[in-house]
Formats: C-alpha cells, sequence, structure tokens
C-alpha cells in the first residue's frame, strides 16, 4: 500500500511540473549587486525568471552577500522572491518598468521590500529588515533599513556574446 502511494504521488508530481512547464517560460539571470543592511555588501547570485505574459513576472533567486563587518569579513547566504507588475496595455516600447514587491531573507533577518525594476535588469529596492532572534554578524545587529541595487543579466545575453 505505501508503495502505491507513493508511486502515484512521484507521478503526480511528475505530470503537475510538466503542466507547469508547459505554462511558463523560465530564464535563467546571472545577479550583481550592493546591499545597505547596517553595513555595505556586495553580491553575487543567481536567478530563475518565470512568466506567462509581461503583466506579471515571478523570479526566485540565491545569492552571496560579501562585506566586511566589524573588520572582519564575513559573508551571508540570502534567498529571494519577487513578483514585477506591470499592467500598462497598448504600449509602444514592451513593459520598460516594473513595480517590484518580495522579500529577502538571510541566516541573519527577514526583509519585505517594494521598489521598482527597468525591464526586469536594472532593480533598486528598499524595505526594512527584521532581526531573526538574537543573531548578530561579526557582533552588529542586522535590522533596520535595507536597500538593494541589481543588475540582472541574463545568461541568453551572455551565451549571444561569446558566438
Amino acid at each position: 500500500m505505501m508503495n502505491f502511494r507513493t508511486a502515484v504521488a512521484i507521478l503526480s508530481l511528475f505530470l503537475l511540473s510538466t503542466m507547469v512547464k508547459a505554462q511558463y517560460t523560465m530564464h535563467k539571470m546571472i545577479s550583481v549587486g550592493y546591499t545597505y543592511q547596517n553595513q555595505s555588501f556586495g553580491e553575487v547570485g543567481g536567478k530563475l525568471l518565470f512568466l506567462k505574459n509581461d503583466d506579471v513576472i515571478y523570479r526566485l533567486g540565491g545569492s552571496a552577500l560579501m562585506g566586511s563587518t566589524d573588520s572582519k569579513f564575513a559573508i551571508m547566504p540570502k534567498l529571494q522572491a519577487d513578483v514585477l507588475l506591470n499592467f500598462q496595455k497598448d504600449v509602444d516600447f514592451y513593459h520598460s518598468y516594473y513595480f517590484l514587491v518580495g522579500a529577502e531573507g538571510t541566516n541573519k533577518y527577514v526583509a519585505p521590500k517594494i521598489g521598482v525594476t527597468l525591464f526586469g535588469m536594472l532593480d533598486l529596492t528598499g524595505g526594512y529588515a527584521f532581526p531573526i532572534g538574537d543573531t548578530r554578524l561579526n557582533g552588529k545587529e542586522m535590522k533596520g533599513l535595507n536597500i538593494n541595487f541589481t543588475l540582472n543579466i541574463p545568461t541568453v545575453f551572455i551565451h549571444d556574446m561569446f558566438k
């Protein structure tokens, strides 16, 4: 009985993932940027962009925040999820800017954020970080104003440059 349930669950998961792939287009991107969270950090990572049409776009990403805190080099992993919104209809130039709503989290803080993005490639966001418990980074508390400036480069562009 347990093997049958497992087989049905795996088959259902496979079929659902096939349907999702058929409905959404996925694009891979490399991201580099700057983050201010009580300290300046450089950011390097990757994102996946999912879209069905260009009015609502979903992005998931992971990156590493690197910087110096209290004269010690520190690295924090960061996960993020964003929704890009633009409901302008009948525009000459395809949606040039989107409003961005999202959240990011590290092992030190969680930060909801809002902002704007140009073509989904150049992001400027701001939010407020809430610390997770009593965690600190080299003795410094990670809470308060959170500002992000990020450049997202689609891997298709990189591939086409070296053809």
